[in-house]
């Protein structure tokens, strides 16, 4: 049964750089072996998460790249999507975009912001996910 993981920030240094919590979910697929496609809002975003990346635990390095800028592209261990490029899915995805992903995957972990006024689109997908039959799990974060 496909999954769905709603993740709420919660935390202080989560609020202040939500894309810190991203870096972690990405970390934890990695070290349990499951290659992972981070669905980004946009370029920018792809960008930020991509310098975040190299930078957040200066102990370990998380091998990733952004989709459509290198033809090996399907051996990083953690894939960059912005939306003009068409990535393959994988079994795990990180969704940061409004819409929820179309196509065959396992599990998508959903990052759900601070403020309560951006919350709507969650609660919409949380809906759809539900509808599709997934198994739905909320964590605070």
């Amino acid at each position: 049964m496909p999954r769905a993981d709603f993740y709420l920030i919660d935390k202080p240094r989560f609020r202040e750089q939500p894309l810190l919590l991203v870096c972690e979910l990405a970390r934890k697929a990695h070290a349990s072996g499951q290659p992972t496609l981070i669905l980004a809002r946009d370029q920018a975003q792809a960008e930020a998460l991509d310098d975040l990346l190299w930078a957040f635990d200066p102990d370990e390095y998380l091998p990733h790249q952004i989709a459509g800028q290198d033809e090996d592209e399907d051996e990083a261990p953690v894939l960059i999507a912005p939306p003009e490029i068409d990535a393959p899915l994988r079994p795990l995805l990180i969704n940061l975009r409004d819409d929820p992903p179309q196509g065959a995957f396992e599990r998508v972990l959903e990052v759900v912001p601070a403020e309560p006024a951006a919350r709507g689109p969650l609660r919409t997908r949380w809906k759809h996910y539900q509808a599709l039959g997934f198994a739905l799990n909320k964590y605070d974060m």
